[in-house]
């Protein structure tokens, strides 16, 4: 068993208190956050003022079903498909796997991704990074979902988004676009179950009661405040994450972005490919080749 001295554990205390002890940058990208989360709390649950964050809730649901079809492939299940509809309800059809995987990895996994997301919004090489992983998702989402309507609009709007704020600013905008994409879908098990699963009653049913019946051992309400604890740990987990991994300031983030994956006109764009147009094009070509 390794020994270690009253000195050195003082050292590694005030090292990891060093760390996550926030920089200015990283204090601007809390706030931000925090305000993020006021936000979508009122906006989620005003019936008039939802529909500004209309796109991004459906984008949180394909994040949920999403995850339910990956937890499917990852337990030998079949997928038919996976569907949005305008009522902010989703669906994923597949044949076998596991329930016990299956239905727990929608709020789950998306709030994994969501706090991916949070620590990739402290850094702005980062959040690029994290949108050509969302590209991925993208793809994969209009293969199982490439008979679905609101699905191609909702993907076609969000890659719209992403280059236009890839362009904007050495990209800052992204980062915030980011950090507020990973809020949403991290918190969606709070969201939802808030107000849609309990109130307002989906046609879909709830994941919370569909696991409360195959695991029988508690109500749906228990399985619900049990995955929210888990969201605010995946939560908590990606601010921790950020804060230790990006301690660069405002100003080292931008010069560094000027030469990682840079914007077309941009000071180190001559020596790179602009790559969210060719990202655009890549895109189109597969949606196009999956569509027909």
């Amino acid at each position: 068993m390794p020994y270690l001295d009253d000195q050195t554990s003082s050292l590694y205390t005030r090292d990891l208190g060093t760390q996550l002890t926030p920089n200015a940058t990283q204090r601007t990208t809390l706030i931000v956050a925090g305000c993020y989360v006021i936000v979508i709390a009122i906006l989620w649950h005003v019936p008039v003022l939802s529909w500004i964050i209309y796109p991004f809730k459906l984008l949180t649901v394909g994040f949920h079903e999403m995850s339910h079809a990956i937890a499917g492939i990852l337990t030998c299940a079949t997928i038919h498909s996976v569907e949005l509809d305008p009522d902010e309800g989703g669906e994923t059809r597949m044949s076998g796997g596991v329930p016990w995987i299956t239905l727990p990895a929608g709020y789950l996994g998306s709030s994994l991704i969501g706090a991916c997301l949070i620590a990739c919004g402290f850094d702005t090489n980062a959040s690029k990074i994290a949108c050509l992983a969302l590209g991925v998702f993208f793809l994969f989402t209009l293969w199982w979902a490439r008979r679905n309507w609101l699905t191609w609009i909702l993907i076609l709007g969000m890659s719209g988004l992403i280059v236009l704020f890839w362009l904007v600013a050495d990209s800052v905008a992204l980062r915030f676009f980011i950090l507020f994409v990973g809020v949403m879908s991290d918190l969606y098990v709070l969201w939802d179950n808030s107000s849609d699963d309990t109130i307002a009653r989906k046609v879909n049913s709830s994941d919370a009661s569909a696991f409360a019946r195959v695991c029988g051992c508690f109500p749906s309400q228990v399985w619900g405040v049990i995955w929210l604890v888990i969201a605010f740990m995946f939560f908590a987990a990606g601010i921790i994450v950020g804060l230790v991994a990006f301690k660069e300031s405002s100003s080292e983030q931008s010069s560094a972005a000027a030469h990682f994956l840079p914007a077309p006109g941009s000071s180190g764009a001559m020596a790179s490919v602009p790559l969210p147009g060719i990202l655009v094009m890549i895109v189109a070509a597969l949606s196009w080749k999956i569509l027909w």
